[in-house]
């Protein structure tokens, strides 16, 4: 009985190992060089670019984004917003912008996916050479757009600009906490793949395609990670995306608790159906296709969302520790200590390296009331996974304080 209850604790143990051990490798990588290589030649001229905005009930704040973008379009570009089932005035301050502007109205067929899909078939009588998605609620740094498409064309792969969260005024610590997590998943893990030389996982906003290569994928779907899921198909299909470093787009962390919970909640839910559908569909494709990269992404894509980790290394610890006290099964707990070095070195490494300015260390103290916070989010998972995209709440905001 102890062998099997031993066994059974390092079984588990060792299938945890696997995620840490990814996290930790990607995490090393990115802070040891701290910035991304950048060997290639870029085209001598600039490709034809059409910027698509997928909007859903953003007249709030999508002046902003749009005056971001068209001072970074020239002659030979365009600027397509799909105001998507809509009942405010998005369209209308679009149209105000003097940009193309498509109105879409199905209420069945709901969600990003069916937005962008209904976008490129509206530029495939004319295709540009490169398509950009970016969200109707993000800020776009400047050059953001040249320097995407020109690496999108030069290489014929998808691309994916850094996308990161600023913070609302007065943020909580838990919202800094959360903040550290979306810059550990978009911007650390990814950059240490790439400096690795190997693909990235698509976030949604700020993405590049060239059109060969975007105008046959699937998009026409509810999926509430359309983005994971059309990395997955676009890297089986041979055409990975690649991690651009320096170019950036930013959103703004919900101020309201609620909006910030709905989000996470789509996000997560959303993360974790595609580990457990995709990842053996990955496995599967590396063996068939004897590629490491999709062995990369498969393993990238087992990592679960941060705090999600550190509460299933908690559960194995708690576990080992009461073993190992009661019944003198020492190797449970001996591997768990070397997980949870793992994981305090990966996470303190990212934030010393790409957070410390922006997130003070006392802040990290209220790691374990985040956690708290996230129990229902997965225990609603369990019993009720979220399957429906669903817009989450804007908070007003003044864009001249951005």
């Amino acid at each position: 009985m102890y062998q099997l209850l031993n066994f059974l604790l390092l079984t588990v143990s060792l299938f945890l190992f696997i995620p840490i051990v990814v996290l930790f490798v990607e995490c090393l990588a990115a802070a040891v060089t701290g910035r991304q290589k950048t060997t290639t030649e870029l085209l001598p001229e600039r490709p034809r670019v059409a910027v698509l905005v997928p909007a859903h009930n953003e007249a709030i704040g999508i002046s902003t984004t749009l005056k971001e973008l068209l001072p970074q379009l020239t002659s030979h570009d365009r600027l397509l917003v799909v105001a998507d089932n809509c009942c405010d005035e998005t369209a209308a301050v679009a149209r105000a912008f003097d940009v193309a502007v498509l109105e879409r109205h199905d209420l069945e067929k709901r969600g990003k996916g069916y937005a962008l899909d209904f976008g490129l078939k509206f530029l495939a009588s004319d295709p540009p050479d490169v398509v950009v998605v970016v969200d109707a609620d993000c800020f776009v740094a400047e050059g953001a757009i040249a320097k995407i498409s020109h690496l999108a064309a030069t290489k014929q792969r998808p691309v994916q600009a850094r996308y990161l969260l600023t913070p609302p005024a007065n943020a909580s610590p838990g919202a800094a906490v959360s903040l550290l997590a979306f810059t550990v998943k978009n911007l650390v893990r990814p950059l240490g793949l790439a400096q690795l030389g190997l693909p990235c996982l698509l976030t949604g906003t700020g993405m590049a395609f060239p059109w060969s290569v975007i105008r046959n994928a699937s998009l026409a779907s509810s999926n509430i990670v359309e983005d994971m899921q059309l990395s997955v198909d676009l890297l089986i299909a041979g055409s990975p995306a690649i991690f651009c470093a320096d170019a950036e787009v930013t959103g703004l962390l919900p101020q309201q608790q609620h909006a910030a919970k709905s989000q996470r909640t789509r996000w997560e839910h959303g993360h974790l159906q595609t580990l457990r559908t995709q990842v053996p569909r990955l496995l599967k494709e590396w063996v068939n296709q004897k590629r490491f990269d999709v062995l990369a992404i498969a393993l990238d894509l087992c990592v679960p969302p941060l705090s999600l980790l550190v509460m299933l290394w908690l559960l194995l610890t708690v576990a080992a520790i009461v073993t190992s006290l009661t019944l003198k099964l020492y190797a449970p707990v001996l591997v768990s200590a070397l997980e949870g070095l793992l994981i305090l070195v990966s996470v303190i490494t990212a934030w010393a390296k790409f957070a410390r300015d922006t997130l003070p260390l006392a802040a990290l103290l209220s790691v374990p009331g985040y956690i708290l916070w996230k129990i229902p989010l997965y225990l609603r998972f369990l019993v009720k996974p979220q399957t429906k995209w669903v817009r989450t709440e804007r908070d007003v905001v003044d864009s001249q304080e951005l």
